[in-house]
């Protein structure tokens, strides 16, 4: 048998189907794009006078903070939930149970105008000890529910009952073993569930989570059966003065798109965080995946293999 070295060619795989795929996607996207951007009705110079109006961007402002405020305090009462769900107490957990079943059975909207007609139900809110003579204070409805604070309850109090679900489906997607262990060792409850069983089920809560704050980001167009100037709201009160329809949804449409992209990618930044606790480091970005494959030559060559 020769002792020669054999050069090998290594050929890539081929795959024309994929390609045809490709390029008659790239086809249709290079016809919508151009039916878009040249068809005079769309009217993008409209679009350009009011993308960054003062007004506009007063309204994106009150939809930001909406998010922001929805977000927080939906994720601090649905872990609260969660957690009673969870509870070997059968009253907190049907209480619990109770309260998600009605959220999620409740459209958005019938919260919200319920909320902002709160006033015609109950004239003043006192807050003291329930069922005593005992209070702190009374107060007028119509001042404390106003439209900015009923907007704010009506997003937390439905958005809790999916942050809650979501949430327990990430403690139970842990290894009950875990819990054990953390019992065995004697650590308190709180311990238990904020430094064992916590990390280890933020990686199976952080995408739904996520999937819901943008679903929140963009469900902040319904309040405005509240009149309350945020950017659908505003960009209705344009367009029904203007009449300038398409290019004025059009604004709303880019600044949700510019929001729902800035939460994605910082999803994806918390997920390769996360990814530390498994593979010991970050995972590499897709800009970084991409050079390293385009960085790879075509075809590699394996020399000086010998036989034995």
């Amino acid at each position: 048998m020769s002792n020669e070295p054999q050069r090998l060619t290594v050929v890539p795989a081929r795959y024309p189907a994929r390609t045809v795929g490709a390029i008659v996607a790239l086809f249709i996207l290079a016809s919508v794009i151009d039916s878009v951007a040249f068809n005079p009705r769309w009217e993008w110079g409209v679009f350009a006078k009011w993308f960054f109006d003062p007004v506009i961007l007063s309204g994106l402002g009150q939809t930001l903070l909406l998010t922001l405020f929805g977000t927080i305090l939906s994720l601090i009462f649905g872990g609260l939930l969660a957690l009673a769900r969870l509870s070997s107490s059968w009253l907190l957990s049907t209480l619990a149970f109770g309260y998600i079943w009605l959220f999620r059975s409740l459209p958005l909207i019938v919260v919200l105008i319920i909320l902002y007609n709160f006033s015609y139900l109950y004239d003043t809110l006192s807050l003291g000890i329930p069922f005593t003579a005992l209070s702190w204070g009374h107060f007028q409805t119509i001042n404390v529910l106003g439209q900015f604070p009923a907007a704010v309850i009506g997003l937390t109090l439905v958005q809790s009952a999916y942050s809650a679900e979501i949430i327990r489906g990430g403690f139970l997607g842990v290894d009950h073993g875990q819990f054990e262990a953390a019992s065995a060792l004697g650590l308190s409850s709180t311990r238990r569930t904020f430094r064992i069983i916590l990390p280890q089920a933020l990686r199976a809560i952080i995408p739904t989570t996520f999937n819901e704050i943008i679903s929140l980001a963009k469900g902040t167009s319904m309040v405005y059966v509240l009149a309350m100037p945020e950017l659908f709201y505003t960009i209705q009160m344009i367009y029904n003065r203007t009449q300038q329809v398409i290019p004025l949804l059009m604004v709303g449409a880019a600044w949700y798109l510019i929001i729902t992209t800035v939460l994605s990618l910082l999803q994806h930044s918390v997920e390769r965080w996360l990814a530390r606790s498994v593979t010991r480091e970050p995972q590499p970005s897709r800009w970084r995946q991409w050079r390293n494959r385009s960085a790879k030559p075509a075809t590699e060559e394996l020399s000086h293999v010998r036989s034995h």
